[in-house]
């Protein structure tokens, strides 16, 4: 029989109690066993992988395996620096004290995965979490089951069974889960079940992150490269089938360039997959028989430019160009979260802006073009997680930088530092000395109050150092200079004076 919600979660903070998920070599170790993990099972998680989303060997390592295990590896090399405490820079009224922040654990995090991406969403905070010191409750996906089995089978063999567990059900399950009070909240999914996920949280007041999505819009220029261009926005759309949050969801540009982008879109789509993409093995499925009929709905109304082929039974999606999407079409109503790919014309990059601008804040926004200035242009005037410039979900595999969402598309951010920085409770540490200076600057605070003491008081507050000590050795380099220049003039003179 399993568990109960509330005895996962007594466990998990019994463990915690104990305090062993605070030590450094404790943490090393999880993270090593979690690295081991992949190591020594990468062909079962590629078949579970398979299985779910029919997704390649290739890809499976480039985006879940490989890609998780390099975040340990960066994780393993930084954990030590990142776990010290933090010295910021201290101004007048602090000078004789010691300012610190401490990097103090949640305590018992719960993770809630997806299916699109089953280990790197799900494996992936999670060892972020050992990393910052918490035990963690990890709830994947019931849709991906083959992932989801695999998962629950080899992290109790891998890591400590008290402080990680996994946790296995269907959304009503996950809903007596979120029950429980967690100390952390990391969510990813749609923004639908964020928005109960983070209304479970706020009866506990508990700090969430949401990884969410939304139509994540790709704008190619005229000055663009288009042949490279539709490389890598078909690229970006083709991995996992268009199943991943931060895909290419619709493009913008005028109509002289949406023809040159699907007549050359065309060729690159014979030379990857062939004349019968179905029978291809580089190309994903669909998750279930219910999203596949949620695409399939979506291809009833646009016009076809390319692709537009499926198969229910293997829940197939052929990679779709529709053209001359209008914005009232059922496809710009929603995250598309599949291989479909709508072209909307704009006048110029001004209108791309404005239409941006007019819908939710994205999770990523792709800008393809040569002219700085149009590229300066979209960057200034849009908001979104995320961005890459003349290439599509490049800037999510860039270790040290955050990863998330902004607005609609999600809130909080994860991957290498910041990973660690989610997971963990910045702590102001302030600490006072009985020296006589350091109470004598603290005495303007105490009654009596007087008009001398308050404008005391006002310019200490106001005073800051000087200089910083960044600055010392140019204040060197131009004091030696003065000093030469005096001392030759100094010379010049006495000699002058000698030979008169």
């Amino acid at each position: 029989m399993s568990p109960s919600t509330e005895e996962v979660v007594t466990r998990a903070r019994n463990a915690f109690s104990t305090g062993r998920t605070k030590a450094v070599a404790f943490r090393e170790q999880q993270l090593k066993n979690l690295l081991r993990l992949y190591e020594e099972n990468a062909p079962r998680l590629e078949e579970a992988l398979k299985a779910d989303l029919g997704k390649h060997k290739q890809e499976s390592i480039a985006m879940e395996i490989g890609f998780n295990s390099n975040n340990i590896r960066n994780t393993l090399a930084e954990l030590r620096k990142w776990i010290g405490p933090e010295r910021p820079p201290k101004y007048f009224m602090n000078m004789s004290d010691e300012v610190l922040i401490y990097n103090d654990p949640y305590g018992v995090v719960l993770v809630i995965g997806a299916w699109n991406y089953p280990l790197q969403v799900s494996l992936g905070p999670l060892a972020d979490a050992i990393a910052a010191g918490n035990c963690v409750v990890l709830k994947p996906s019931e849709l991906a089951p083959e992932t989801e089995k695999v998962i629950a089978e080899l992290v109790p063999k891998y890591l400590d069974n008290d402080c990680y567990q996994v946790f296995r059900g269907g959304p009503e399950d996950t809903q007596e889960l979120l029950k429980q009070r967690f100390d952390y909240i990391f969510f990813t999914g749609s923004s639908r079940i964020g928005k109960l996920v983070h209304a479970a949280a706020n009866e506990h007041i508990t700090p969430t992150t949401l990884e969410l999505g939304g139509k994540s819009p790709c704008i190619l220029d005229e000055s663009a490269d288009i042949d490279i261009a539709a490389h890598r926005i078909l690229w970006g759309k083709w991995v996992n089938a268009g199943q991943t949050c931060i895909a290419p969801d619709y493009l913008l540009c005028n109509r002289e360039v949406g023809r040159r982008f699907i007549s050359s879109a065309e060729s690159i789509l014979r030379k990857w997959y062939g004349t019968d993409p179905q029978k291809s093995e580089d190309f994903a499925r669909i998750i279930n028989g219910n999203n596949f009929k949620r695409l399939s709905r979506l291809l009833e109304n646009g016009k076809v430019a390319i692709g537009g082929k499926t198969d229910e039974a293997e829940k197939f999606i052929q990679l779709t160009v529709l053209d001359d999407v209008k914005d009232t079409d059922p496809i710009m109503q929603e995250e598309i979260f599949g291989p479909i790919l709508p072209i909307m014309y704009v006048d110029d990059v001004k209108d791309a802006i404005k239409y941006v601008n007019q819908n939710g804040k994205p999770l990523a926004l792709y800008v393809f073009a040569k002219n700085k200035k149009v590229v300066d242009l979209v960057l200034k005037n849009t908001s979104s997680g995320g961005v890459t410039v003349n290439d599509t979900l490049m800037h999510a595999g860039v270790a040290n930088v955050p990863f998330g969402g902004v607005g609609s598309s999600g809130m909080g951010a994860y991957h290498g530092k910041y990973g660690f920085d989610t997971f963990v409770h910045k702590k102001p540490i302030l600490v006072k000395n009985f020296s006589s200076f350091g109470e004598k600057m603290s005495s303007v605070r105490y009654p009596p109050y007087s008009e001398s003491k308050c404008k005391l008081l006002v310019t200490l507050m106001k005073v800051r150092f000087p200089f910083s000590l960044k600055f010392i050795p140019y204040s060197l380099f131009f004091a030696v200079g003065l000093l030469s220049a005096f001392g030759l003039g100094f010379v010049e003179r006495y000699y002058k004076k000698k030979l008169m």
